[in-house]
């Protein structure tokens, strides 16, 4: 038998009708709708112009009550207030508010360190990265036991706070890693 490709030849056009393919059937004729609906609005609509325009000049109809004779008014005092189920009203007029005394303790300056390097070119490279967030960074070196180290650091600050803020700064520019640190 013979290998046939399927995909490349074109579609067999088949007159057949498919089952599932439903023909739309003709909409019934609605023309006695139509005609009984145009005949009714035909007659509505010059009946209730012609009711509007009638009643267009008439007076509104008074109404009418009785007189009602005068009455002599009695100056009536308002009644006494209900008395008070609950004891919060009188318990919050006398309530004391306790007033703690506390003293914030300011744990001294910090610093933020944003990296360690044993070339100084390191350490400027990520020094001049700060400088284009628009914030000042400072180089310290710190000798080891075998060699000197570059900290790229930031601060003083006087509260955590800013070195927070600082250090989100850093981190929308792609500078991670940063630590903050008591200032010694």
């Amino acid at each position: 038998m013979a290998h046939q490709d399927y995909v490349s030849r074109s579609r067999a056009k088949n007159n057949k009708k498919s089952p599932y393919k439903k023909t739309p059937e003709p909409a019934p004729s609605s023309s006695l709708k139509v005609k009984l609906i145009s005949a009714f609005l035909v007659l509505a609509i010059p009946s209730f112009a012609y009711l509007l325009w009638s009643i267009k000049d008439q007076e509104p109809a008074a109404i009418t009550t009785p007189q009602q004779s005068p009455k002599p008014q009695k100056t009536q005092e308002l009644p006494k207030p209900p008395e008070e189920k609950w004891r919060y009203v009188d318990d919050l007029k006398s309530k004391q508010v306790e007033v703690g005394e506390y003293e914030v303790v300011q744990k001294g300056p910090y610093r933020m360190q944003c990296g360690s390097f044993r070339t100084r070119k390191q350490a400027e490279s990520l020094k001049a990265k700060i400088a284009f967030t628009g914030l000042v960074a400072q180089i310290d070196s710190a000798k080891g036991t075998s060699s000197t180290w570059y900290k790229v650091y930031l601060g003083p600050y006087d509260k955590k706070r800013s070195a927070e803020k600082d250090r989100h700064k850093l981190k929308n520019n792609a500078i991670h890693g940063c630590k903050i640190w008591g200032w010694n």
